[in-house]
């Protein structure tokens, strides 16, 4: 839970920046933060998931 947590707190840092710098305009914000709410409700939410956290942990073993 707490790296989903971390995890969206990045990626909205990552898109407050790109909104701040111009090079996201807040369409094509407002697309991404969409689908990603909304990829999180199907069925690829879970593959998703357990793909991030293989990754996190092969990456702390590193």
């Amino acid at each position: 839970m707490a790296i989903s947590l971390s995890l969206v707190a990045l990626f909205g840092l990552v898109l407050f920046f790109l909104l701040r710098s111009r090079t996201l305009g807040p369409g094509a914000a407002f697309t991404a933060a969409g689908f990603g709410f909304f990829l999180a409700s199907t069925g690829a939410a879970k593959p998703i998931n357990q793909l991030t956290e293989s990754l996190i942990q092969a990456v702390s073993q590193l």
